[in-house]
């Protein structure tokens, strides 16, 4: 019996360019708006998630995805997004920082929701 994994590998590598889409640049750290397609029974709607995104894997090929937290009525929420998925509408940069770190994990335990950034080449002040 074959492994799965081998099976799947062709799959994502033949995915054509075509296909995959061409997003704006954003890092962890910056605030954005994941417009998406959502169906519920026959109809479908574009659903806008605004959010800091606090982690991005995979870089920018086919099994790139992207995670996005923000705070709902007192409670975090987390999405993880494929990045080159069909469900995507638009992606909007609302604020572009500089954060200090790759994976803002450490955003989770924080109440604010707000990462440690600079702006204009200052530290952010506790």
């Amino acid at each position: 019996m074959r492994n799965p994994k081998f099976v799947i590998m062709p799959i994502v590598k033949n995915i054509s360019d075509t296909q995959l889409k061409t997003l704006p640049d954003f890092k962890p750290g910056y605030t954005v708006k994941v417009h998406q397609r959502i169906k519920e029974g026959g109809k479908e709607r574009v659903q806008i998630f605004e959010g800091l995104v606090i982690a991005r894997k995979g870089g920018t090929g086919a099994n790139a995805s992207f995670m996005v937290r923000k705070i709902s009525y007192g409670v975090g929420v987390e999405r993880i997004y494929p990045l080159h998925s069909p469900n995507i509408v638009k992606l909007e940069i609302v604020k572009s920082p500089d954060a200090r770190r790759a994976k803002l994990y450490y955003v989770r335990e924080r109440q604010d929701n707000l990462p440690r950034v600079r702006k204009n080449g200052k530290p952010k002040a506790k």
